[in-house]
Order: C-alpha cells, then structure tokens, then sequence
C-alpha cells in the first residue's frame, strides 16, 4: 500500500448499466459502506453518455483518436451524474486528489478525462480505440493508485473467470489487470445484498 494513501484504496468501477436504475445512488451508498476500511475511488462507467459518442462515430467515422477523448469528456459527464446521485460525492481530477477530498469524509469520483491525459505520459497507457472502455480504464487506475481490492459493478452476474468474460468487459480487461497483485471482484449491485 502507498504510504500517501490513509487506508487501503479500493477502486469501484460502475457500470453505465446501472444509470437507468432509481436505486443507483442509495445502492452506491450502502455498497460503499459496506467497505469501512477502504478509502473508495469511483470510476464512471460510460453509459448513456459515451454510447452517444459512438453513434456519432459510427455516422461520421471520427477516427479513433477524436473518438477516444470524446469519449473520455462523456466520462466526466458520467462522473458528475453519479456525483449528483450521492450527497457526500466529489469529482476530482486525479488520485492526489482523491485522497485529499477523501481526507474531508466525501465520496471521490475520479475525472477519467482528467485521469487520462496524466496517463498519457506513462509509456504503458491503454491505446486510443474503442476496445478500451471504460472498463480497462478502471483496471488502469487500480494498477496505477495502486490497489488494494478492485470491484466492478454491473447490471450482471460475473463470469467464472476474467479470461471467459467476453461481453462482460472490454478486450482489454484481463490484459491490463495481468500481474497485478490485488483482488479483483465483479458484483451484479441490482441483486447484491449487504452481508
């Protein structure tokens, strides 16, 4: 565990799956909860919100680069929306960040936007194409804080294994998480129920 972060970090990727559902942010709040000990980092899924950058790519051949930082500002959309779904909820604009306002008892909400231009200068970022959604950029941000659990929150049972998950994540999913040293869980929160 890095030492700048106060308790173990947990990333929580949620899923644009769960965005039509009315129980999303009193769900969120209680899953959360349920992670006392961890200092919790939300990742926007894209949703609603980069499914439209798609269909104007599929319209207008946008090329991967334009259509990929388009997509990444439909995140920070998606980020405000789950902020405004949680009263104790902040977007931040990195993971500094997120342990400051962690620090003032909030929930963080990491700006993928934001995320991802700081990301560009790694020599190991995800590449600028649609088979990196959202999905891969939550695995890169548990490798990058790093870690200590990482959950994926979606509108679907898990499958067996990361490997046999085509259609559940992106194809990059399991190649981004490869080596890393922290525990990584799907959870369908429409029928999670707090143990």
């Amino acid at each position: 565990m890095s030492s700048a972060w106060l308790t173990p970090p947990l990333i929580v990727k949620v899923s644009g799956s769960l965005y039509d559902w009315p129980e999303l942010g009193p769900r969120l709040v209680e899953f959360l909860a349920a992670y006392p000990d961890y200092q919790s980092v939300l990742v926007p899924g894209g949703g609603a919100f980069v499914d439209a950058v798609r269909a104007v790519d599929k319209a207008h051949a946008l090329g991967d680069e334009r259509a990929h930082w388009m997509a990444l500002h439909a995140l920070t959309l998606a980020g405000q929306f789950l902020a405004g779904l949680m009263p104790e909820a902040r977007v931040v604009e990195g993971l500094n960040a997120a342990r400051s306002v962690w620090r003032r008892g909030c929930v963080t909400i990491l700006d993928m936007f934001r995320f991802a231009r700081g990301d560009e200068s790694r020599p190991d970022h995800l590449p600028h194409n649609w088979d990196a959604t959202s999905d891969s950029l939550a695995a890169r941000v548990a490798r990058v804080a790093p870690a200590e659990r990482f959950v994926v929150l979606k509108s679907a049972d898990p499958p067996a294994d990361w490997k046999s998950a085509a259609g559940y994540v992106d194809p990059l999913f399991a190649t981004t998480l490869a080596g890393a040293n922290f525990p990584v869980e799907a959870v369908n929160l429409r029928t999670w129920k707090r143990s």
